[in-house]
């Protein structure tokens, strides 16, 4: 059985469906929808790409302090009813950006705040904190990580330093592989590229496992979860939060940059499920891992029409006996319109590969199915 990814305005549920035998019948006719959607889209991002597709509805007046370099000032803005985000740059880890490149937000309540991946180490959690006073004085009386990659997670250690009693909820597949060494492993990542994790450990990571279809009530705040079952990474929580009609993706949606598929990924579960939420969501906001804001098209499609880019012109390199680095060439051509997207040169090339790969698996299972 597989889960399909379902939202209204007032729910989020996933229904089950039985999976469809895989086939070359199959796969022609999910190739030809793929075809479509992408090319319904690609013309519009060409326009789209390069510029901020959402204006905030109110831009709280007091400074920032948090400049980075040629990356600029950040800070909060209030995107719709009680929900703030602040865009973090739309690059990797590096020494300017300090290692902040993720989305923080805040869920305004009455008597607290609720906030979405805080940031990836001690230092910018604690700038980001400054930020989050700005424009509440409330304390902060719970957190949602997204995944376990530490760009999003590190800066758990600044809030739980200033709120030890405070609630950071996940998925347990994230809580189980950080401590693992999921985390060690992205401690030395962020290290590397940024020499700002000064202070991150001891990690402070999620206390409460939050599981899929999981609804819970912070403070009057109504928040539904759900698990992809293997999309971005298989720790993943996808956070509807009712109140606002806001829905956050995580890493299974990025807009101005391309980040890494793992072994635990799907670049077809990625897919499947950006166009579940596309046919069967009508929200106020949509709040991408790295990249803006903003409503469903304009957020969801640029990285939708790349994945499924990937898809068509994989399966003809598949099917004429190709390497995928014999195509990249090729594919790039078809993605003229975001070459300029952060690590494209560098991840392009490995997702068409993974997808190839996918591709084999499908083929062998299919085999195995009819045996």
């Amino acid at each position: 059985m597989k889960k399909t990814f379902i939202l209204s305005l007032v729910t989020l549920t996933f229904l089950s469906a039985t999976q469809p035998q895989n086939s070359a019948e199959i796969m022609k006719d999910a190739l030809a929808q793929m075809e479509a959607i992408a090319n319904q889209v690609i013309d519009v991002n060409k326009s789209i790409v390069k510029k901020i597709p959402v204006t905030p509805l109110d831009i709280n007046s007091s400074a920032s302090d948090f400049t980075l370099g040629k990356y600029g000032t950040f800070k909060f803005e209030k995107m719709n009813d009680n929900v703030y985000v602040m865009h973090g740059p739309v690059v990797g880890p590096n020494k300017e950006n300090r290692g902040f490149m993720n989305n923080p937000a805040i869920v305004e309540s009455k008597n607290g705040l609720i906030i979405v991946d805080p940031g990836g180490n001690y230092n910018v959690g604690k700038k980001i904190l400054a930020e989050v006073e700005k424009i509440s004085k409330k304390p902060i009386i719970a957190v949602f990580n997204t995944h376990k990659h530490g760009d999003h997670w590190f800066a758990n250690k600044a809030i739980t330093e200033k709120y030890p009693n405070v609630n950071i909820y996940a998925h347990p597949n994230m809580i189980k592989v950080s401590k693992e060494g999921e985390a060690e492993i992205w401690y030395g990542i962020l290290s590397r590229g940024t020499g700002n994790l000064e202070g991150t450990k001891e990690f402070a990571y999620p206390t409460k496992a939050l599981n899929h279809l999981d609804e819970i009530e912070i403070d009057g705040q109504i928040f539904s979860v759900g698990h992809p079952d293997v999309a971005h990474t298989n720790t993943d929580l996808i956070i509807f939060h009712k109140n606002s009609k806001t829905l956050f993706l995580g890493d299974n949606l990025m807009k101005g940059r391309l980040g890494s598929f793992d072994e635990s990924s799907s670049v077809f579960g990625n897919i499947e499920l950006l166009e579940k939420i596309k046919s069967d969501t009508n929200l106020t906001l949509y709040v991408p891992g790295h990249g803006f804001s903003g409503t469903k098209n304009e957020t969801i499609d640029p990285f939708l029409s790349y994945l499924n880019v990937l898809a068509i012109e994989g399966q003809k390199a598949y099917d004429d006996d190709l390497e995928s680095y014999e195509v990249k060439e090729e594919v790039k051509k078809k993605l003229s319109w975001m070459t300029e997207w952060d690590a494209f040169e560098k991840n392009m090339p490995s997702h068409l590969n993974k997808i190839m790969i996918e591709m084999g698996e499908r083929e062998l299972n299919a085999e195995d199915d009819e045996e």
